[in-house]
């Protein structure tokens, strides 16, 4: 076998480790930033780099350190990896082709974001030409091989920001993803690999593949390092037209370690393919058996709508986005164009209009059976790739190879949702294996927790080496998406007001009662007849209440609604646990009676009011 991990960089590079590492004194930016040009010489024969940057290009970004403070600067001196289709500002910008190449005056968004935030790039990327590609082959600059193995391929089109994270030459990198180029190469590089929502980073200064799908994504060792990125680097561009405010539920602070238990979407056996591939589809088994012990729930979704889907990226007319993109070069000077790659684009001056509205109609038709199955789950799980080829397989079947690549991927951009690949196993061929965390739009921070939670229990090195991965900071946290309410009253399954709950999408979460620490009022006035809850330490008792789980943003109408003297506050559980939900205020008791006695209001309306 083939190895290629032996010289991987000693320093541990997640952005704690080095900030730790800055304040004691035991390293300085300078001398990380040598370390890693010294240990990039070792790989010249993996096809990473396109350009690494000299010591003269960096001292630039490592003199501007002396002006920013570390405290706040998150990024103080933590290096990067830029994929060649984004720009940086005097840098040569190929999109893998030398050709094509040209020098931009200023750096992408998101590059300068991280930039200003103190970190210092490295190199710009080897890539599948023009990111037509899921495997890393499609370059001039030659084949970037697999950090772990190098007889097989790395993942694409973002393969050299993958393994350049991967073998401890960048804390974190930046790839992109229409297809699926920021998760294969993160699964085959035991790497996170973060493919945000559509327009949550700007793609100004991206090189378009398909400007309608495209995404910036971010490739680290650890989701802390994943959400640290995206923190910054995330915000809306006026100059993108595709960019996107972040809203709220989505927003960093809603970041941390999932806890409790998960309802999980997985693919049924009869739709899962690993291409003759065994050791994957034991790998996948066995990640199953695992998150399975830990609290996961398994509910088979069917994965022919998002497979149907998956086939219109590349056999519908999505294709002419790529014409577009290369235009005047493939008409001008095809030769030029990597010859795989020349085959692909060309087909896209084929559709017409008919074919992309015939072929819309029936996205939106998949799109709504795929967004009701996830609506039922916390999020979907699906191999990241059915296999892993090596580079001489993919060079001989590249077209057939590069789209089974695709199997679990094509059809996200196209469904305008969020994913996040999440190393899980090394296989018994010694190769990296992992997980894709599927989820609507602006689910990123949801799927985040959900990775940190499997990351962290999959116990694996960082990358390549033999480092062991940096221990979460984040807290425990629960659902940010929903909000749980308790009602006792007319909000109660089957009684008057509960369309105020289910209209706005909540669903009964349980029947349970308080802590015996409350007294139950039938206020005055109706109908509808209203209870009251007050709470009493001495002289309460259970109460028979129901919890519904309502989404966020409905909320606020939800308890806008709600009139005096009744309001929304916190109720203790018999459980222990607390909850927000319906309370009264004092004033409200005037001319109520009493009806603790009965244990709860549909007890009190079948004996008295509807005997």
């Amino acid at each position: 076998m083939n190895t290629s991990n032996s010289h991987a960089n000693s320093h541990n590079l997640s952005i704690s480790a080095l900030h730790s590492a800055y304040a004691d004194n035991r390293l300085t930016p300078h001398t990380v930033m040598a370390d890693i040009r010294a240990h990039a010489s070792e790989y010249q024969d993996h096809n990473i780099w396109i350009h690494l940057l000299s010591e003269g290009e960096q001292a630039g970004y490592l003199s501007a350190l002396a002006d920013k403070d570390p405290a706040s600067c998150p990024l103080w001196g933590i290096p990067f990896a830029i994929k060649d289709n984004i720009d940086l500002a005097g840098i040569t910008t190929t999109a893998g082709c030398k050709e094509f190449a040209y020098t931009p005056s200023q750096s992408a968004h998101v590059v300068q974001q991280l930039i200003d935030a103190g970190a210092i790039p490295v190199g710009k990327t080897n890539l599948d030409q023009f990111a037509t590609g899921l495997n890393g082959t499609r370059s001039p600059w030659g084949a970037c091989k697999n950090s772990f193995n190098a007889d097989y391929i790395s993942g694409g089109s973002s393969s050299g920001s993958a393994v350049a994270v991967a073998l401890g030459l960048a804390s974190f990198s930046l790839g992109t993803d229409t297809a699926g180029s920021g998760r294969v190469p993160a699964c085959f590089n035991n790497l996170i690999g973060l493919k945000p929502s559509r327009g949550v980073l700007s793609n100004s200064g991206l090189v378009p593949a398909c400007r309608s799908l495209d995404c910036i994504t971010i490739f680290a060792n650890g989701t802390d390092d994943a959400n640290s990125v995206l923190s910054i680097a995330e915000g809306f561009d006026r100059r993108d037209a595709y960019s996107r405010a972040n809203p709220y539920l989505n927003q960093s602070r809603q970041y941390g370690v999932r806890a409790g238990s998960l309802k999980v979407g997985i693919i049924p056996a009869a739709q899962l393919n690993f291409f003759n591939d065994d050791a994957y589809a034991l790998a996948y088994q066995t990640t199953l058996e695992q998150l399975e012990k830990e609290g996961f729930e398994f509910v088979e979704i069917d994965y022919a709508p998002f497979a149907e889907a998956a086939k219109l990226l590349y056999e519908g007319p999505w294709v002419a986005e790529r014409y577009l993109a290369t235009q005047p070069l493939i008409n001008d000077n095809p030769d030029a164009i990597f010859p795989v790659v020349r085959d692909i684009i060309a087909k896209g001056n084929d559709p017409k209009a008919t074919d992309l509205f015939r072929a819309e109609y029936r996205l939106n038709a998949l799109k709504k059976i795929c967004d009701q199955q996830l609506a039922a789950v916390d999020c979907l799980l699906t191999p990241t790739a059915g296999t892993c080829f090596t580079i001489e397989e993919m060079l001989a079947e590249p077209i057939l190879r590069n789209s089974q690549l695709g199997y679990y991927t094509n059809f996200m951009n196209l469904l305008d949702m969020a994913a996040i690949a999440v190393p899980t196993q090394i296989t018994d061929k010694g190769l990296p294996f992992g997980i894709t965390l599927v989820g609507p739009t602006f689910s990123d921070r949801t799927l985040l927790s959900i990775a940190n939670r499997i990351h962290a229990s999959a116990n694996l090195p960082m990358g390549a080496s033999k480092l062991p991965l940096t221990a979460s900071s984040a807290p425990a946290i629960g659902a940010t998406d929903h909000i749980d309410v308790l009602v006792c009253g007319a909000h109660l399954e089957g009684l008057p007001l509960n369309w105020q709950l289910t209209e706005r999408g909540a669903v009964l979460k349980s029947k349970t009662a308080t802590a015996a620490v409350y007294r139950m009022y039938a206020l005055a006035g109706g109908p509808p007849f209203r209870p009251g809850l007050i709470l009493d330490e001495n002289q309460g008792q259970a109460i028979e209440v129901e919890i519904w789980s309502i989404p966020a943003d409905q909320f606020g109408s939800f308890v806008n609604g709600i009139p005096s003297p009744l309001g929304i506050g916190k109720v203790r559980v018999a459980d222990g646990s607390v909850v927000s939900g319906f309370i009264c205020e004092p004033f409200g008791l005037t001319g109520a009676k009493e009806i603790t006695e009965y244990g709860g209001w549909k007890a009190y309306m079948k004996a008295v009011v509807n005997p």
